[in-house]
């Protein structure tokens, strides 16, 4: 018997296949592992049930994929950023933003622990840039209603570094999940990992995803993204592109710049113009046939 279901958890090559018979343990064939194509959590598959066990026989082509948190057919990003404990990295959340305009998955932001330090600045940035942002507390409550709508529809996944208030925050959209918490280590200043694999929760008519945290993302060895490509990937670019005096601008240096301009001016803001040239430093010498 062949049935379609939806791949909700993957831990050491046995998933969890959600379908119209309940929920499926099985393994993946070993051509997808030579094929270089293991199967993600988010994957629509086939499985094949037999006496001897499950078996995934088929996966579904991806609108897209992430290495890092590894998911597939991702609707949208939500990156957690504390304002405190630990301190916003900037440089983090636009290598983020990058990569899922890259992929084509709506990135918002969700901002933390306002109770304890709030943080007008880092709201104003992301909201100028063109990007949902809401303020949340699992603790007093604030923006948990528009947190837990948000993520009643579609695949979303969520994203920070660790410490943060992930799980303390999903537990407060959906409490029976009881997801496990941790403290902030004060010599570190980061949260020990408490979740150690993905898997997707059923919430509403939408499935959410708790990732492990991770302090850092390097686009040359995770999601690489061209040069060519980096600009299309700050969508506050795009008013002044049309208007650039340089056919394919980079948008690194001054004189008939106007997305330079734009930044000179204050309408694009300057921590993301900055973060922009960092990235684009990291692959400046990359060349697509190198990625083949």
């Amino acid at each position: 018997m062949r049935i379609k279901g939806l791949l909700i958890k993957g831990v050491g090559g046995l998933y969890e296949v959600l379908t119209a018979e309940g929920v499926l343990e099985c393994r993946a064939r070993g051509i997808f592992r030579k094929q270089g194509n293991s199967p993600l959590v988010g994957d629509y598959v086939t499985v094949e049930m037999q006496t001897d066990g499950n078996r995934i026989t088929e996966i579904e082509p991806r609108k897209n994929s992430l290495i890092r948190p590894p998911l597939a057919n991702l609707d949208r990003l939500v990156l957690i950023v504390s304002t405190c404990d630990p301190y916003p990295n900037l440089l983090v959340i636009d290598k983020l933003t990058a990569i899922c305009e890259y992929k084509g998955i709506e990135p918002v932001l969700v901002i933390t622990k306002s109770d304890c330090r709030e943080d007008e600045e880092l709201q104003r940035i992301y909201v100028e840039a063109g990007f949902q942002v809401i303020k949340a507390s699992g603790f007093t409550g604030e923006g948990i209603d528009e947190v837990r709508t948000l993520l009643g529809q579609g695949v979303s996944a969520l994203a920070g570094n660790s410490g943060v208030g992930k799980s303390t925050l999903l537990n407060a959209v959906c409490p029976q999940l009881c997801l496990q918490t941790g403290e902030i280590s004060k010599k570190l200043g980061r949260g020990r990992h408490t979740t150690r694999h993905v898997q997707l929760y059923p919430l509403g008519a939408g499935f959410v995803a708790d990732t492990p945290g991770f302090s850092s993302l390097d686009l040359t060895r995770c999601e690489t993204i061209l040069k060519e490509q980096l600009p299309h990937c700050f969508r506050e670019f795009s008013p002044y592109e049309e208007q650039c005096r340089f056919t394919g601008c980079l948008h690194t240096a001054k004189g008939g710049c106007t997305v330079v301009q734009a930044v000179e001016e204050g309408k694009i803001p300057l921590s993301r113009y900055q973060n922009y040239l960092a990235l684009y430093e990291q692959v400046k010498d990359i060349k697509e046939w190198e990625l083949k």
